[in-house]
């Protein structure tokens, strides 16, 4: 299995998402710099954190136009496995992979530190590894991570089973609706969450609950085309 990790000017998380690949599930990855159009070497495509053309405007607003961009949306129609992570997520809002929006934490402060999770919905190619409403441990950093949609749209989410994460009951550290940390599309394929798995893939990081998101999609990949799994 391939993975691409995107690289705009102003990523900073792309080497964690590449060592994390690296260290943990030991597949072939590669860094694809934002000026790419071609994405179809790739079975996985990874959006990492930081700040994107510097975060003006909007966080990821310049980045939606950049010209790696439609090859992703194009990966994602074909059903291929593409997650953002924080300012990753934020991207893929602005290009409308996702629905919502994130916006400024409600207390307006930057935050960095451990937070709880809990899997709300273990189906989707990124959390089978977890067990349904299972709590785990992934670091945040965010100044922007307050998930809203409008209220059609969070019924829908809720319907359809497309929220992925949400932060422990009383323990919102942004104040996004409905707790939500982590939404899929109506597909599954693409996932965008505020929360940093990278960051959460060994003890000596202070959690490795992160690592079974790559196990979860290596997994997906392997059951798709017919390989062994591996134990999570």
């Amino acid at each position: 299995m391939k993975f691409g990790v995107l690289v705009f000017p102003g990523s900073n998380c792309d080497i964690d998402c590449f060592k994390a690949v690296e260290s943990t599930i030991g597949q072939p990855v590669e860094y694809v710099w934002h000026t790419s159009t071609d994405l179809s070497a790739y079975d996985a495509i990874l959006v990492p954190g930081g700040f994107s053309y510097g975060d003006y405007l909007r966080c990821g607003a310049i980045a939606q136009f950049a010209p790696v961009m439609a090859a992703l949306k194009e990966a994602a129609e074909k059903g291929k496995y593409i997650l953002g992570i924080c300012n990753g997520f934020q991207i893929l809002t602005e290009a409308r992979l996702l629905p919502g929006a994130l916006l400024r934490n409600k207390e307006l402060k930057f935050r960095c530190h451990s937070a709880k999770l809990r899997v709300v919905n273990n189906r989707t190619p990124f959390t089978s590894d977890y067990a349904e409403n299972e709590l785990i441990d992934i670091p945040i950093a965010h100044g922007e991570g307050s998930y809203y949609c409008d209220e059609a749209t969070l019924k829908e989410l809720q319907q359809n089973g497309q929220i992925v994460f949400r932060y422990e009951a009383g323990n919102n550290p942004n104040g996004s609706v409905d707790d939500i940390a982590g939404v899929s599309n109506a597909a599954g394929n693409v996932v965008g969450m505020m929360p940093h798995p990278e960051r959460a893939v060994h003890e000596l990081l202070g959690s490795a609950d992160g690592k079974r998101m790559f196990t979860s999609i290596l997994n997906a990949w392997r059951e798709q085309s017919g390989t062994a799994v591996i134990g999570g």
